[in-house]
């Protein structure tokens, strides 16, 4: 449950700090659109859309990021859900078919159980597996190829770990 008096708090908050960068009618822009989906050729449709579009605030790095730097691991954002780019999706894809092959009993024990010898079971060849799988969709994407053409250049160059400079001519 959502505390309706705070929210509106930290709404107004966001309205002045726009007003205080020259944005003189934030305070008349609804807090954020439907559902969270803003036009995507407007910044100015809510508050929440025109805060997260000015430069100073979106190059701010979150606390997961500076914690993360401060021990020396990168951080990389990978889209949710996303099986092509996520390897992990794939991973929990595979655990997943292992654990509908077991019985299916009731009992939570059993349950738990079936779980925790499914993710057990995955093999470390078929991460890796994964995991070159998605960096070649990755460096598709970033040579340009769009979903379909991505898929087929993955397919057709199975065995390299990328894809070769010259696979945007083979699209011509």
């Amino acid at each position: 449950m959502v505390d309706r008096g705070n929210y509106f708090e930290k709404i107004k908050v966001v309205a002045l700090l726009l007003v205080e960068r020259g944005y003189a009618d934030a305070p008349k822009l609804r807090a954020e659109c439907k559902e969270f989906k803003c036009p995507g050729d407007r910044t100015d449709c809510c508050c929440h859309r025109l805060m997260y579009s000015q430069p100073d605030f979106n190059a701010v790095e979150s606390h997961l990021e500076s914690s993360c730097r401060a021990r020396g691991f990168d951080v990389i954002f990978l889209p949710k859900f996303h099986c092509e780019l996520n390897f992990i999706e794939q991973c929990w894809g595979f655990a997943k078919r292992l654990y509908r092959m077991k019985d299916q009993l009731s009992s939570e024990v059993v349950l738990e159980h079936n779980v925790i010898r499914s993710l057990d079971a995955m093999p470390i060849q078929s991460m890796r597996r994964f995991a070159n799988r998605s960096l070649r969709f990755i460096d598709a994407y970033q040579k340009g190829l769009n979903g379909v053409q991505a898929a087929w250049a993955i397919k057709k160059y199975r065995g390299h770990r990328v894809l070769p400079e010259s696979i945007m001519r083979e699209f011509d």
